[in-house]
Order: C-alpha cells, then structure tokens, then sequence
C-alpha cells in the first residue's frame, strides 16, 4: 500500500513539474512571437502569439489547480480534491475555443484583403517554433493526469502548426502566396476546435461519473462471482474522480453460515481483483442470504 501511494505520489510531483516546463516555454516562446509576428507581419504568427498567451494563462491556471488536487480529504470533500485537477482541462479548453473565434474573425479578413509577409523570418520562426514546442512534447508525452493530457495537446497543435507554417513560408518565398499565411490559421484553428471539442467530451464524462472505459462491468461481476462464497453481487458502481483513480461500491451476498474470518478474507480477494482493473478506492457491503431477502421488502438497503 505504501509503495503505490508512494508512486502515486510521484506521479503528481511529475505531473505538476511538467505543467510548470510548459508553461515557462510556452510564455517565453509567445513573446517572440508576438514580436517576430510584428516584424513579419504574419498574421498566422501573430495568431498564434495571441494563442499561445491564452495557453500560459491557462496553464498558469492548470499548475494552480494540479497542485490543488494533490490535497487529501476533508470535512469538505471526504474524497479529497483530485477532480479540481479536471476544472484546469475545461479552462484550457474554453480558453482555446474563445481565441480561435477571434483567430478565423482575422484570418477571415486577410483572405479578403491579402497582406504580403515576410517568408524568410517566418521560415526562421517555424523552425524556432518545432524545436521549442518539441521538447515540451517530449517531456509531457508520458503524462496520465487529464491536466496534461489538455496541455500535451496544445504542445502537438503547436508543433503540428508550426510545421504547417514553415511549409506555407517555403511556398511564399518561392511563390507569389500570399493568401496561404491566412489558410493556414483557418486550418490550424479548425484542427484546435476539433481536439478541445473531444477534450470537453471526455472531461465531462468523467464529471457525470461515467464508467471508466478501462474496466469492463460485466467482465468484473463475472470474476467477482467466480469466488465460491459470493452468491450474488447487486448494486455495483465505478466512477472515475479525474480519469485515473476510480471508485467501486457493490453488495456482495453470501450464504447465512458465513463466518466473520471467512468474510474478512472474502473482502480481501475481492479488493485484489478490483485492484488489478485500476480501480483505487473500494467500498464492499457484505449480506448474507436472508438478510438481502429481507431488503427487497424494505426501505432500509442501501
């Protein structure tokens, strides 16, 4: 037990240290862009400048919040305060989709009324953008907490991005395009809108408790009633707090002779089989036969 809290443990440490690279990255990066945007007048750029202030902000907000989840439980929250940890994801994610409606309001308008950019900077810039957005990707991509999984995601659109804009930049400079630089903001924004829309769809799933989609209910009720004592299994509910520790109640019936010694280790196997679906937190409600009869005709079981 001490050895997985200890992992645990670490897990968070991790996660939060790489929340907090990001951020440093992604705010020194935005400042070059803004103004390396300015100088180039790419309005792709400067979008992506805009973009990228939005994702320090928010990540600001997702190490604040990573740390927060790390607290044990309370008088206020029993279960402790691991989905605070979910709030940060859906601030990232509304972050995103605000700033990309005011990205296609521009890009929209340099479609209209081309403006020639300089392709030389923004090929340099590009190149910049890979290597910096890179190593964020490579640092966050073991990630497991959905914190930074939302920010492994706004690195992969950077990267992505920035590819996009060292291609578009090569074609410039060769050729007389200068409606790819708004394109490309319309298709990077497009691309964003797509994955924060799958981000929200997942997180609020969890935030409605649904059943973690790492465990089988039906494969788990089987093994739970191929233990000998157990005669029935009712009331089984699996939840996820923040997508990786899950919750599991269940009433589990056993025959009326049951001893006290033999229920004791039945919980324990039990909790074994649970444990190895990932499941963290166990509640098991043990009845015996005549006891769980009794209940169908009273309002007495929970």
């Amino acid at each position: 037990m001490s050895q997985d809290h200890t992992h645990k443990h670490s897990a968070n440490s991790n996660s939060t240290k790489n929340i907090v690279y990001a951020f440093v990255l992604n705010l020194s990066f935005a400042l070059m862009e803004l103004v390396g945007g300015l100088l180039t007048n790419s309005v792709a750029i400067l979008s992506d400048a805009v973009h990228d202030f939005g994702d320090s902000l928010s990540l600001g907000v997702a190490w604040y919040l990573q740390k927060y989840s790390q607290k044990r439980g309370d008088r206020f929250y029993s279960y402790g305060y691991k989905r605070f940890s979910l709030l940060g994801s859906i601030f990232i994610s509304l972050v995103l989709a605000i700033g990309s409606v005011f990205i296609v309001q521009e890009s929209v308008k340099r479609i209209i009324e081309p403006q020639q950019a300089h392709a030389p900077g923004m090929i340099l810039l590009a190149i910049i953008g890979i290597i910096v957005n890179g190593a964020a990707v490579l640092r966050l991509k073991h990630g497991t907490s959905h914190n930074e999984k939302a920010v492994l995601l706004h690195m992969m659109e950077d990267v992505l991005g920035w590819i996009a804009v060292f291609i578009g930049a090569v074609l410039m400079y060769f050729f007389d395009l200068p409606f790819l630089d708004p394109l490309m903001s319309l298709i990077i924004t497009a691309w964003v809108l797509w994955n924060v829309y799958r981000n929200l769809k997942n997180t609020v799933k969890i935030m409605l408790q649904e059943v973690p989609k790492s465990v089988n209910i039906e494969e788990l009720e089987g093994r739970l009633l191929s233990i000998k004592e157990i005669t029935s299994v009712h009331d089984l509910h699996i939840w996820s707090l923040d997508g990786e520790n899950h919750i599991l109640t269940l009433h589990v019936v056993v025959a009326d002779e049951t001893d006290s010694l033999t229920i004791c280790n039945l919980k324990e196997r039990v909790r074994e089989i649970t444990s190895s679906s990932g499941i963290d937190h166990i509640t098991i409600e043990v009845e015996r036969s005549g006891e769980a009869d009794n209940c169908k005709y009273t309002n007495f079981c929970g």
